[in-house]
């Protein structure tokens, strides 16, 4: 699974998705959908109705292209949501990434998305069902690039298949601030057909300037409070780089004052500390990553190390959705919600 907290590109050995058995019956279902739509030297994004051209240059500064505008589009759970939200409910016929719970319920990561109504090609990390993918003859696959060409959660392994089915859109979610990305997906989505003026659409981008506005007052008024954005796993305790993830990013330049871990990873995305380390850094404020493959405030109060921090003795913690959902509509509670901790947050000493 990736890295708690935050994405990067180092990631563990992932299952092998094909038998032999299972890599024939995948030939045939290549053989039979044929290649998708290619990518080319950089142009101008355009789309299309039904029967017209479509083209999108993607983050990697690929033109990807289409004989018609897609209409069965896959993607990242969390990129399908943002889809949603942009008005393209109809078009997502299926999904990868964490989506459904184990009690059956929607992951927190499918937003507004109905989750009974698609396909889900992979529930986790390094899961992707390539047959499965196949037989929803896909026309385009979306997801986020947190690293240059890194697909996420497409497997590296089988990345090749899986783009010779369908062309693939990659949307930069990373070292740029928050409205980045959702303008992309904004973009992309109109491109498709969405149509950014509908009501659902501009209510959604004025809550989330309204709440941008909210949070920088907040920040102001809060004088230095400092804030830690974190995950806890049961070995270590993960300090995240707020230079790189794009929410954090956006969340400082509204005048949030956050840790700034000095051991970073290779990648520059956060600080590991063994347990017995956690209390490394002061903070009055925490942003608890609340992602299913984190453990939970109910998880960590057996931790000593956890409970002895200032901010969870003061009951200054908030959830951080640490894969953001980019949309305004997706977008805008994470800021009210953090205006909303800080507000309600006191400095500790």
């Amino acid at each position: 699974m990736p890295n708690p907290g935050f994405p990067t590109p180092g990631r563990p050995t992932r299952r092998t998705l094909l038998t032999a058995a299972g890599a024939v019956g995948l030939g045939a279902a290549l053989a039979a959908c044929g290649s998708g739509g290619g990518s080319g030297k950089k142009g101008t994004d355009g789309g299309g109705a039904d029967g017209r051209a479509w083209s999108f240059t993607d983050d990697r500064g690929r033109a990807v292209t289409a004989k018609n505008t897609p209409r069965r589009i896959v993607a990242f759970t969390g990129t399908a949501a943002a889809l949603h939200d942009f008005g393209l409910a109809d078009r997502i016929v299926g999904v990868f990434g964490e989506t459904r719970r184990a009690d059956g319920k929607a992951d927190p990561a499918a937003g507004d998305l109905d989750i009974d109504k698609v396909t889900i090609v992979g529930n986790a990390w390094g899961e992707f069902g390539i047959e499965k993918y196949a037989a929803l003859r896909p026309d385009l696959l979306v997801t986020h690039m947190y690293d240059p060409d890194a697909l996420w959660y497409v497997p590296d392994e089988s990345k090749d298949k899986i783009l010779a089915l369908a062309p693939g859109v990659a949307v930069t979610t990373a070292r740029v601030p928050l409205p980045e990305p959702i303008k992309r997906y904004a973009a992309l989505a109109e491109s498709l057909g969405a149509d950014l003026g509908a009501k659902r659409v501009t209510e959604a981008k004025a809550r989330f300037e309204a709440a941008a506005e909210t949070l920088r007052q907040a920040a102001k008024a809060a004088g230095g409070l400092k804030v830690m954005a974190a995950s806890g796993s049961a070995d270590l305790f993960y300090v995240t780089n707020p230079a790189v993830s794009t929410d954090l990013m956006y969340f400082r330049e509204l005048g949030v004052d956050f840790v700034v871990p000095d051991a970073l990873d290779p990648q520059g995305y956060f600080e590991s500390l063994s347990w017995e380390n956690a209390g490394k850094y002061r903070a009055d404020l925490i942003l608890l990553d609340n992602r299913s493959t984190a453990l939970q405030p109910a998880d960590l109060a057996a931790k000593p190390a956890w409970s002895a921090l200032p901010a969870v003795k003061a009951g200054q913690v908030t959830p951080w959705d640490a894969v953001p959902r980019f949309s305004w509509l997706g977008a805008a509670p994470l800021l009210e919600g953090l205006a909303k901790a800080v507000q309600g947050a006191k400095k500790l000493g």
